[in-house]
């Protein structure tokens, strides 16, 4: 009996061991992994210093057709919305009034053509009787008037023969450029005038197009700044890309150039006029689509850019970036933000070459903290 109370007791003795064993174990502390971020390597480069500006489409040309004499119009002779090349024949005004004012013009020139040969003789057989005394010195000077007035009645009479030969041909009215014509204004059986307001269509020239938008003059001061210092180099208008980006977002697929930029601030916006031109083959832009176009205005040279997803701006706007130093620990870094060019941000000041920048995994990290760096893959890299 005294046997077995010692040997239960031993087991009991052996188990508490074991518990106590294991509970030790339990309490010790586990070491978490250090979390894995993304980290994007900086390195210096040459930049384009690209701006998106809004703006809108206009033709080219534009020619409206208006009538240049009085009548009825007779026929359209043009397809509406079709292509017409300058000098194709669009309207056909009644010609019959404009012809008769041409004949009566006509003639009225041969009367002023035959008085003037009458006046012209007896002038000239005047001068040869006034210096034999036959005739007097008043006679020949009032048939020599007569002469000097016929002569004027001539020309007179010509201009008014020449006008009425415009005014018959103005009853053809022709395209005064090439383009594509919108919906005739009015219709046959119209009296049309050249002192009518409206037009009788409008013609738009479509290829090539151009893009007008607006930049403020803020802008363009802070530009210059930036070249003063040196931060930027200076693009020539003549090199300076352009592209398009259309409203629904799809890029326009031919690249345009820029033809000026106005000198002129308009003082109630405080913008400056500045124009692209854009090849228009296929008539894809229409003068008054609203569009963005993203001009290439500077070049940054040894330029540091981070992506944007890992810049923090704070409410004052100060902006931070997190970085991994040398033993693999968070820093939060206060930079000093440049342009946006494309998905990124310059760098003006915090950051330099080499300096790994956390793109992904932010919202699990903190300064201080130990992490392990991997490097980021944007969607799409393999």
């Amino acid at each position: 009996m005294q046997l077995y109370k010692i040997v239960q007791m031993s087991i009991l003795a052996g188990l508490f061991g074991v518990l106590a064993g294991c509970g030790s174990k339990a309490s010790a502390p586990m070491q978490m992994p250090a979390p894995e971020v993304g980290v994007v390597t900086i390195s210096s480069q040459t930049l384009p210093v690209t701006t998106e500006f809004p703006g809108r489409i206009d033709a080219e040309r534009v020619a409206q057709v208006r009538a240049r004499a009085t009548g009825i119009l007779l026929k359209r002779t043009f397809v509406e919305g079709s292509e017409v090349k300058e000098g194709d024949v669009l309207f056909q005004i009644d010609p019959a009034p404009l012809k008769a004012s041409l004949d009566s013009a006509q003639a009225n020139w041969d009367k002023a053509r035959a008085n003037l040969a009458s006046t012209q003789s007896k002038a000239d057989r005047f001068k040869a009787l006034v210096a034999i005394n036959a005739v007097s010195k008043q006679d020949y000077d009032d048939a020599f008037a007569a002469s000097l007035q016929a002569k004027a009645d001539v020309e007179a009479a010509k201009a008014a023969m020449e006008t009425a030969s415009l005014n018959l041909g103005y009853a053809t009215v022709t395209a005064p450029i090439s383009g594509h014509i919108g919906p005739a204004q009015v219709t046959e059986g119209a009296l049309v005038s050249q002192t009518e307001a409206n037009q009788l269509a409008l013609i738009q020239q479509l290829d090539p197009i151009y893009f007008d938008f607006t930049q403020s003059s803020t802008d363009v001061l802070r530009l210059r700044s930036s070249f003063d210092k040196g931060q930027l180099q200076k693009v020539a208008a003549d090199e300076a890309k352009v592209s398009l980006v259309l409203d629904d977002g799809t890029s326009y697929q031919s690249p345009g150039k820029l033809l000026f930029r106005d000198m002129t601030v308009d003082p109630t916006t405080g913008m400056i006029t500045l124009r692209a031109e854009f090849p228009n083959p296929d008539h894809i832009l229409l003068p008054g689509m609203f569009a963005r176009v993203e001009l290439e205005q500077a070049v940054a040279e040894d330029a540091i850019s981070v992506p944007q997803r890992a810049v923090a701006l704070g409410g004052s706007g100060a902006a931070t970036v997190m970085v991994v130093t040398a033993d693999n620990k968070v820093e939060v870094r206060k930079i000093t933000l440049g342009q946006a060019i494309g998905e990124n941000w310059t760098v003006l000041d915090g950051l330099k070459a080499g300096d790994s920048v956390i793109v992904e995994g932010l919202q699990k990290i903190k300064p201080d903290m130990v992490v392990k760096p991997v490097a980021f893959k944007a969607e799409g890299d393999k």
